[in-house]
C-alpha cells in the first residue's frame, strides 16, 4: 500500500506528444531544410546539418507545433 501511495505521488514528467504535432513539425522541418537533390533525402540538406534539423523539430515539438522562428538557418 505504502508503494503504490508513493508511486500516485510522483508527477508524471514525460508526456507525449500527439501525432498531429510531430506531423505539423517534420512538415515545418522538411520544408526548413530542402533536400540538395529534390526526390532524394540521403543526399543531405541544401541548409544547415543534421543536428539544425533535429534541433529545430525538437523546439517545435516542445512550443506545440509553433516553431521557434530565429531557429531557422540562414
Amino acid at each position: 500500500m505504502l508503494a503504490g501511495l508513493a508511486a500516485s505521488l510522483v508527477p508524471n514528467v514525460a508526456s507525449a506528444i500527439t501525432a498531429e504535432v510531430a506531423r505539423k513539425c517534420q512538415a515545418l522541418t522538411a520544408a526548413q531544410f530542402p533536400p540538395r537533390l529534390p526526390g532524394n533525402p540521403a543526399a543531405g540538406s541544401a541548409k544547415g546539418s543534421g543536428r539544425a534539423q533535429i534541433d529545430y523539430y525538437n523546439k517545435c515539438v516542445a512550443n506545440g507545433g509553433k516553431p521557434d522562428e530565429g531557429a531557422a538557418p540562414k
